[in-house]
């Protein structure tokens, strides 16, 4: 707007400004055509070529931010936008600077919030159900709950003799006629050495 070049210049009527100190360059080229300046002015601020010092805290941004919020609801009310006896429906808030990476962590943070507060409500609905191992069944004596179970290995014990009894070698799996029992070979050969354990070594030390 300010580019003389350019078709919708405009010539300035009016230049605010936040901080003099920061905006000298446009306070010192707009003292040139001679447009009125007014500032948001601190104590420590300068204050050449301002015509309209607003004294203020232009050091916070809050502040900043509500400076210019009664700014505009002043220029409203001047104008008869708005009526001074109605309060404006419009929340400071709207003219604080905000980033977007500090508002987007804000609300990633909320949901997150949010959803943990769901979690803790519904963990009594995740609770697990009792489960029944048939305590209520089992024997209260277990000195007569291990009688009956004596009489299970010795029928373990018989059941491999009979098999090895009947289990028969045959050179000819066609036509079964020479048999062996490898038990019943190896059985006699262990009996008649019970005391021959050499190791492989001599006797007389």
């Amino acid at each position: 707007m300010g580019n003389q070049i350019q078709v919708a210049f405009r010539e300035p009527r009016l230049l605010l400004i936040s901080d003099p100190r920061t905006d000298h360059q446009p306070v010192t080229e707009g003292s040139y055509a001679n447009v009125p300046i007014m500032a948001f002015c601190n104590v420590d601020s300068p204050t050449k070529f301002v015509d309209i010092a607003v004294p203020c805290n232009n050091k916070s941004t809050q502040s900043l931010g509500l400076m210019w919020y009664f700014l505009a609801r002043e220029v409203l009310r001047l104008r008869g936008s708005i009526s001074r006896d109605l309060p404006w429906e419009v929340m400071p808030d709207l003219f604080f600077y905000r980033d977007p990476e500090e508002v987007e962590k804000e609300d990633r943070e909320r949901a997150e919030a949010a959803a943990e507060s769901m979690l803790v409500a519904k963990a009594p609905d995740f609770a697990p159900a009792k489960e029944d191992w048939g305590a209520d069944e089992a024997v209260a004596d277990w000195s007569a709950d291990g009688q009956p179970a004596a009489a299970a290995p010795a029928a373990a014990v018989a059941a491999p003799a009979a098999t090895g009894a009947a289990f028969q070698v045959t050179e000819d799996w066609a036509a079964a006629t020479e048999t062996s029992d490898w038990a019943a070979q190896s059985a006699p050969e262990a009996a008649a050495a019970p005391g021959a354990n050499t190791w492989g070594g001599s006797s007389q030390w």
